[in-house]
């Protein structure tokens, strides 16, 4: 009951491929989506957690006591989230720590569940559980926690640990069947692609019930009679649910980013004295400018901008992006370097705009794995053509 990564990730299920126009600036029917809220599948999957790892025994801060149950002692946790859990959620979102941050698996208490209360399923990624729990206040419910190595549901779903054989698990580990009367489960409707209701109820007993997309309609799901309506249904890409994905995707591409920018630093001093330090600092400040547009242009602009950025694909609005951003910045180094230097920074930033554009397919509700693949093996090429041809032209303009 949560939405994050790579280009074309394949860890990451998308809506099925049926051919249809995609309206970005619309609703798809979650029918078609085998998705999730955040950002997710950047990091792999981390160990699985141990087997003395217990729900609450750290002791976590959001724990605010143990129930006694004919299972044992369950955590009961707290529904508003501490200072702690507000910074780690803010470092989280910009990449800090986020490959590891998770809960231990098991069961969990909210307010004060009884045989009757149901079942809510969910991922060990603390990001998640917090988004869970918050949405839950005056709720009295059971939290069942996959080990899903601190990934979201939607991406867990699709790298396999969001999946059969761990809720089983989890079910059957926990003593669920003696801490509920009912054999019911409700589970994240964004979890589907990883879960065969028909085999977990073979294997132990338990029906599965599709939950809402959105944790923050949970209570009115379960107010519902655990009834979904079409809105529950639906999967939205809104301006602020893209604002919030863009720290982590402009964190990941930092470190390789370095390189690139040494990189052309180190091409901008060659010239008719085969290399010069000063050309390199006096050439290099506009190779350094186009980068930097570039990152922003395809991991910032492009995803804020995607439903009015014209263009069917993602890395064709990328290079729209990129062009557009660093034109004033080209035209400036044109005067100084010639039609050469200023082909070649719209040539290296369209390129770097267009591939990190095309990376946030893995975050995107949008896209279908069959399409991703296209427009990889499509853009791909003609991106790697770009950026020769700017770095070639970049060079030549210096003789």
């Amino acid at each position: 009951m949560d939405t994050e990564k790579s280009p074309g990730c394949e860890c990451t299920p998308r809506p099925k491929d049926t051919g249809a126009p995609v309206n970005l600036m619309g609703k798809m029917p979650a029918a078609d989506v085998v998705a999730d809220d955040e950002p997710c599948c950047g990091p792999p999957a981390g160990p699985p957690s141990g087997p003395d790892e217990r729900p609450g025994y750290a002791v976590h801060g959001f724990v605010e006591e143990f129930l006694t149950t004919p299972v044992g002692k369950v955590p009961r946790v707290r529904t508003r989230l501490a200072p702690a859990d507000i910074i780690g959620t803010v470092l989280t979102r910009v990449g800090i720590g986020r490959n590891d941050y998770k809960i231990a698996p098991g069961i969990y208490a909210i307010g004060n569940p009884d045989q009757e209360a149901p079942v809510l399923v969910t991922a060990n990624y603390k990001l998640t559980f917090d988004h869970v729990r918050r949405e839950l206040g005056g709720q009295n419910v059971w939290l069942l926690v996959l080990d899903t190595r601190g990934i979201n549901v939607w991406c867990a779903a699709g790298k396999g640990t969001f999946a059969t054989g761990e809720l089983v698990k989890r079910i059957i580990e926990t003593g669920l069947e003696k801490l509920v009367s009912h054999r019911r489960v409700i589970v994240p409707q964004l979890g589907a692609t990883g879960v065969a209701s028909k085999k977990v109820r073979k294997l132990c007993g338990f029906k599965v019930v599709w939950g809402p997309i959105r944790a923050g309609d949970i209570v009115r799901y379960l107010e519902n009679g655990l009834k979904a309506d079409r809105e529950m249904r639906m999967v939205t890409f809104t301006l602020l649910e893209r604002l919030v994905l863009i720290p982590v995707e402009i964190s990941l591409v930092l470190k390789p980013a370095l390189w690139v920018l040494l990189a052309v630093f180190v091409l901008s001093g060659i010239g008719p004295g085969i290399f010069s330090l000063a050309g390199a600092w006096e050439r290099g400040l506009w190779a350094v400018i186009a980068v930097l547009l570039g990152i922003l242009a395809g991991a910032g602009l492009a995803p804020l901008l995607l439903p009015w950025i014209p263009g069917t694909t993602f890395a064709s609005k990328g290079i729209l992006t990129g062009l557009v951003l660093v034109l004033p910045a080209a035209i400036a180094a044109g005067l100084t370097e010639g039609v050469a230097g200023f082909l070649a920074l719209l040539f290296m930033a369209a390129a770097l705009s267009s591939y990190l554009a095309m990376n946030f397919t893995g975050t995107s509700p949008f896209t279908s794995p069959s399409g991703v693949e296209k427009e990889m093996r499509r853009y791909i090429p003609i991106q790697a053509g770009m950026a020769v041809c700017g770095l070639v032209l970049w060079i030549g303009s210096a003789f």
